[in-house]
């Protein structure tokens, strides 16, 4: 049985993305900052017949917090499949339903780091910690949750649909995200690591105040497919199906 671990994945779309890698049969480890929650979500799942789910506490931004976490999992297992790297924050304060979005001449240095602290470094403790035990897989596969916000190249693009919508902070720590995504690939690349980032489109989710417009079935279906491809799928690649629904890849 492979085995699957997801940050954030006590709500949203990790939790979807939990729910249908059980599915696929999956021994899935939902990662969770609050334990409450993180265990509310796992006896949801038990409840709803899958077996193989189970909680591991984790605070990606406090390193003792991802080195207990590793510590806790290598307990249950000695081999890591899958690595989806999904817990992120955007950072937003909102009037009403109206989100302020943070300008590159105003905002305080503070909500940057704040912000990266989870997007961009919490990505990196989490990989890291885990990497020995992705290394025993013979098909290990990491998924970095990003965003096609995050792309350099479609927001240099005046026609591109969110171009006139560019909240510094998200936006900047994504593009981080997507080059540590790539050198990460670039690293491994004669190991049989598939590591790629992927984008799960606008979902109606908490994070954005339930104003996306996509499902959280859909943005778990489009992460899965990068986090199960075969040893012939590609690898240091970034994909959104909101913005290309013909191949999934999107510019960096």
């Amino acid at each position: 049985m492979k085995t699957a671990f997801i940050t954030g994945a006590n709500k949203g779309i990790g939790f979807e993305t939990a729910r249908q890698l059980l599915q696929q049969g999956y021994r899935v480890f939902l990662g969770s900052r609050d334990r409450k929650r993180g265990i509310e979500a796992v006896e949801k799942l038990i409840s709803e017949g899958f077996s193989n789910a189970e909680f591991i506490q984790i605070d990606v931004t406090d390193t003792e917090s991802v080195e207990r976490a590793r510590a806790s999992l290598g307990e249950k297992t000695d081999i890591l499949d899958v690595l989806i790297n999904n817990s992120g924050i955007n950072g937003i304060e909102f009037d009403g339903d109206k989100p302020l979005m943070h300008t590159a001449t105003e905002t305080d240095v503070t909500k940057f780091r704040e912000v990266f602290e989870v997007n961009v470094f919490g990505v990196v403790n989490v990989t890291q910690a885990f990497l020995d035990l992705l290394k025993r897989s013979d098909e290990p596969r990491i998924v970095n949750v990003s965003s096609s916000q995050g792309s350099l190249t479609l927001h240099s693009d005046p026609d591109f649909i969110h171009y006139r919508h560019k909240g510094v902070v998200y936006q900047s720590s994504k593009a981080a995200l997507n080059m540590y995504t790539l050198v990460l690939a670039y690293e491994l690349r004669d190991l049989p690591f598939k590591v790629n980032a992927v984008s799960p489109g606008s979902t109606k989710t908490d994070f954005n105040h339930q104003l996306g417009q996509g499902s959280v079935e859909d943005a778990a279906r489009r992460i899965i497919k990068y986090a199960t491809i075969g040893s012939d799928g590609p690898t240091g690649k970034f994909f959104s199906e909101d913005m290309n629904p013909e191949t999934g890849e999107i510019p960096w």
